[in-house]
């Protein structure tokens, strides 16, 4: 009772309880309720003296008390998201060898041992109705800090906790995963304690045989689970989406999570000017995977308003390292291409350099009403760009989503300063409320945790077999429509202590889409009870135990 995660209650067991479990001289005489224990737990938090320290603190509490971990995050939640996942996960990992602890409830699947793929995710412990959800990742593109071998089986278990917290997953029915290719990371392979595969990160053909393997196993053994796909390396994060989304019921948060909690709060922006989305002129800044993954789900919000696919494709312009992607574009991926401008379109504009079309040729020549930046270049959005786009647009939106901070494309303070508080702003880090004239604005954080619990709820409430752009897009639509930003200074989406609201508000939007489309594997008849009734609280089950003669 007392090694089992699910079941401990610590102190909070009582004498009767003890006396009937064995557990007498176990623990100390004192009985602390439940709510005791969350004061207490929190204080302790509270004194860590670093982020990391929190960390590792939450990351003990979790792996000795389910219940009492769940709910202390998700009674803090905005204050311990930050721990508990970005940013400080980032440091976590990176010292995940030196501080491995043997109670971590992670799968561990080497490329070099692929016999013992399914073995490895049935000695999890978990028969196959058992999981709705699989969250993997083989660590190449972790957060900002990149390849960072095993060690980032800590980002899954990060998104397991906001599963739950936000969105009521069963802590259960969830499996966190790394899937060990090697690393390309030189201090990881020289590093005495790095607990990882060492050797050079494996690529095509083995790397593809591998990932195969991977998902015909864990369909054949969990087939009603979801695979979250999570901090790829771009080389593969899209081909890998593609390869298996029309086969699999399989979800990546990089590239449709981000995009739809951009894409909401795009249309909420759109919604606060009176105006719809196919009418939008959009520049994406930045157009790596999140950034066309933006414009895809852009592009699915406005064919919902009855345009056609490829004339929503020309309201977009999209800039790599290159500048503007044309169809002259030397080096285009190809998931690029189908935003790829007519080269004879650009060659009349004046540039200041007609090889590399920066992003102030194109606001001068555009007018966009919609700037996306997902560059990770700090300050690319300057005051002359901004500027340049306010004069052409009376209400600007504006989306710095690169982060953290330092990395931020433009700070809220001065997007509002340079337009004279008429910018409808998103952000991808957080920052606190910016006052400007009589108004003090609320800084919408993109956070994809606003999308990402509820749409696998969603999935799992409807035993979906498949994840649609339409159910990415409902997802999109579901989080626009909880925030009312015509008020002055509101957000654009809402905040993160909203979350299991948020969550479920999501999941019922994708379930009807799942059924709308027919991907829907289970009965719906009442799906607003349905997500209700499938979201797991922390609390401490009742006990029944039964004296054995």
């Amino acid at each position: 009772m007392l090694r089992i995660p699910r079941i401990n209650r610590g102190t909070a067991f009582t004498e009767q309880q003890r006396l009937d479990l064995g557990l007498v001289g176990l623990l100390p005489s004192g009985v602390t309720p439940f709510e005791g224990q969350l004061h207490r737990a929190y204080q302790q938090f509270q004194s860590a003296s670093t982020n990391l320290d929190k960390f590792t603190y939450l990351q003990a509490l979790r792996d000795r008390n389910t219940v009492l971990f769940y709910r202390l995050l998700s009674d803090h939640l905005p204050e311990m998201m930050p721990i508990v996942y970005t940013p400080t996960i980032g440091e976590a990992i990176q010292n995940f060898s030196w501080a491995y602890h043997q109670r971590l409830h992670g799968v561990f699947l080497s490329i070099d041992k692929p016999d013992a793929v399914e073995a490895s995710l049935l000695a999890f412990g978990r028969k196959p109705e058992d999981i709705d959800l699989v969250i993997v990742t083989d660590s190449e593109g972790i957060l900002g800090i990149g390849d960072q071998g095993v060690g980032g089986i800590q980002i899954c278990l990060g998104k397991k906790s906001l599963y739950t917290a936000a969105a009521g997953i069963d802590p259960n029915r969830a499996i966190p995963v790394v899937i060990d290719v090697g690393t390309d990371n030189l201090a990881l392979l020289n590093d005495e304690v790095y607990l990882g595969e060492r050797h050079s990160r494996v690529r095509g053909e083995r790397y593809d045989a591998f990932i195969d393997l991977f998902v015909d196993t864990v369909t054949r053994t969990f087939p009603h689970a979801m695979i979250h796909w999570e901090d790829f390396g771009a080389s593969n994060a899209h081909r890998i989406l593609k390869r298996y989304r029309d086969q699999i019921c399989t979800f990546n948060d990089d590239v449709q999570g981000t995009a739809a909690v951009v894409g909401a709060a795009a249309l909420a922006a759109v919604r606060a000017k009176d105006e719809r989305m196919s009418e939008q002129r959009v520049v994406i800044f930045g157009a790596g995977t999140a950034g066309v993954g933006v414009a895809d789900l852009m592009v699915d919000l406005m064919v919902a308003e009855g345009v056609d696919r490829e004339e929503c494709r020309t309201r977009f312009w999209c800039l790599s390292s290159q500048g503007l992607i044309t169809s002259a574009t030397t080096k285009i991926r190809d998931f690029q291409q189908p935003y790829a401008r007519p080269a004879d379109e650009v060659a009349g504009w004046d540039v200041a350099n007609p090889s590399k079309i920066g992003l102030l040729d194109v606001v001068r020549n555009v007018a966009p009403t919609i700037l996306v930046g997902t560059s990770g270049q700090g300050g690319a959005f300057t005051e002359r760009i901004v500027t340049e786009m306010a004069s052409r647009v009376e209400r600007p939106v504006i989306m710095p989503l690169s982060n953290p901070t330092d990395l931020a494309e433009a700070l809220p303070g001065d997007l509002l300063s340079w337009t004279d508080g008429r910018a409808l702003i998103a952000t991808g880090s957080p920052f606190a409320p910016v006052r400007h004239g009589d108004v003090t604005y609320t800084i919408a954080q993109s956070n994809n945790a606003l999308v990402f619990p509820g749409l696998g709820l969603g999935v799992a409430v409807s035993r979906a077999t498949r994840v649609s752009d339409r159910m990415i897009a409902a997802a999109a639509q579901a989080l626009a429509s909880i925030t009312q930003p015509t008020r002055p200074g509101a957000s654009l989406l809402p905040s993160v202590d909203r979350l299991r609201m948020v969550s479920a508000t999501v999941a019922v939007a994708v379930a009807r889409a799942a059924v709308e489309e027919g991907l829907a594997g289970g009965d719906l008849s009442d799906p607003i009870q349905q997500v209700y009734d499938a979201m797991w609280l922390p609390a401490y089950p009742e006990l029944i135990i039964e004296q054995v003669t």
